[in-house]
């Protein structure tokens, strides 16, 4: 993550393929050569780069950060699912290229802020899902089919009155959101299940698959930050969105739907011995005017609305310095959507997190969560199961400043809402380095 944290790093290849092996064995090759010529000891670097060779140090002066990370999976079934044989979408990868500017600084326009996300994609397929497990939540969020480079965000920012309202406009990810007291806030965000390339990998651990959130797209955004815990944010965004476009012709051409979403909550800290204990908790709601069914149904219904509820807790905190996270977390997601108009009507998640669990490991992160969506009555023909789960366990050791590798089971009962398919197991590896 940059400065700006709610922008989450996705980034993949780069016109060779990266799996674990080339991500790994030829970086560090290069490494070892440089320091062997007496170089600085690249490792203990904060980035590969070091900033692209002290190039962010020059910019930063002008208000301007740039950053690039890589992120390559290797996933397999190896129980239960569609098939343990089939190997496609088995390498997943993707990078992303992050630009963002203070104005301020840069220009002069005070409050203002722009930022900027590239990403591509060097999947062969949108991972193993399809081929191989049949699940409905997707067992690998950073998976998706392969693209050389797409602008997915460009936005503009301004604050106004004292920076208690943030005004954003542009082509956003509204799953992104913004920050209230270090906690990632609107829409759906969580400190501890909400980022596919540190933390877990199944997408209903990532986001809630009730609400209906568009592809990046057109978007407004008002986010009221106030100086206490209490926090609101309301954005409207063009329901029809498509990653590969502008904007413009998916919002302004044929029908004009926009998806309205609103969200407030807290962010209190309770008192503990070793320093406050942070927290989040949110409430939304969703309207979405496009016409739509559930799976089963032929006629499509007009003005869906849905609620969701998310929250967070840190439980136990090691050291009191403010900045360290060293401890234990939960979260929790709850989500509805209507029967007539939605697959999965009902939805819940839990789990936890703890940094620091093994002596001498302080960035070390370990995770177990659970998810289940139960699925409308109404869609009865496509699903001959009321709901599947998935549980899932990762751990992501920092291996360096600067590469993070992160081994990972999941277990998912009933794919697809499948009676006919077995309970499957998943098994992955994923690195991540950050140039």
């Amino acid at each position: 993550m940059l400065s700006f944290y709610n922008e989450r790093v996705k980034v993949k290849r780069i016109g060779i393929w990266l799996n674990i092996t080339t991500l790994l064995v030829p970086v560090g090759a290069c490494l070892a050569s440089s320091e062997q010529a007496g170089t600085e000891n690249t490792w203990e670097r904060e980035i590969l780069t070091d900033g692209f060779w002290g190039l962010n140090d020059e910019l930063e002066d002008m208000g301007i950060e740039i950053g690039l990370s890589v992120t390559s999976i290797y996933q397999q079934n190896v129980r239960g699912g569609i098939s343990t044989h089939r190997r496609a979408g088995r390498f997943s990868g993707s990078y992303d290229l992050e630009l963002s500017a203070n104005l301020e600084k840069l220009l002069g326009i005070k409050g203002a802020s722009l930022f900027m996300l590239t990403e591509g994609v060097w999947s062969k397929s949108a991972g193993i899902d399809e081929p191989s497990v049949g699940s409905v939540f997707g067992v690998n969020g950073d998976a998706r089919n392969r693209r050389s480079m797409d602008i997915s965000e460009l936005w503009y920012e301004q604050t106004f009155a004292n920076e208690t309202i943030h005004l954003r406009i542009g082509k956003i990810d509204l799953t992104g959101g913004f920050e209230h007291h270090n906690c990632p806030v609107s829409f759906d965000c969580s400190n501890y299940a909400n980022d596919e390339t540190t933390q877990f990998l199944n997408g209903a651990l990532i986001n809630n698959p009730t609400i209906p959130f568009p592809d990046y797209g057109l978007s407004v955004a008002v986010h009221y930050k106030p100086t206490g815990p209490w926090y609101a944010t309301a954005a409207l965004s063009d329901a029809q969105a498509d990653i590969r476009e502008t904007g413009f012709r998916t919002t302004f051409h044929d029908e004009d739907y926009l998806l309205y979403i609103f969200e407030t909550g807290i962010t209190p800290e309770l008192n503990a011995a070793n320093g406050p204990l942070q927290g989040a908790y949110r409430a939304g709601l969703w309207y979405d005017p496009q016409p739509k069914a559930n799976s089963d149904r032929t006629k499509n219904y007009r003005d869906d609305i849905g609620f969701y509820l998310t929250c967070d807790q840190m439980l136990i905190k090691e050291n009191p310095e403010q900045q360290d996270q060293q401890g234990l977390g939960a979260f929790f997601r709850y989500g509805y959507a209507n029967s007539k108009k939605n697959d999965i009507v009902d939805f819940w998640s839990v789990g936890f997190q703890y940094q620091g669990l093994l002596e001498d490991r302080d960035d070390d992160i370990l995770g177990v969560g659970f998810a289940q969506g139960i699925f409308s009555n109404k869609a009865s023909k496509t699903y001959t199961d009321d709901y599947e789960s998935a549980l899932e366990l990762y751990y992501c050791a920092a291996v360096t400043h600067r590469l993070n590798v992160s081994p990972s089971i999941q277990y998912i009962a009933n794919p697809g809402g499948d009676k006919t398919i077995r309970n499957a197991v998943v098994l992955a590896v994923r690195a991540q380095m950050i140039f």
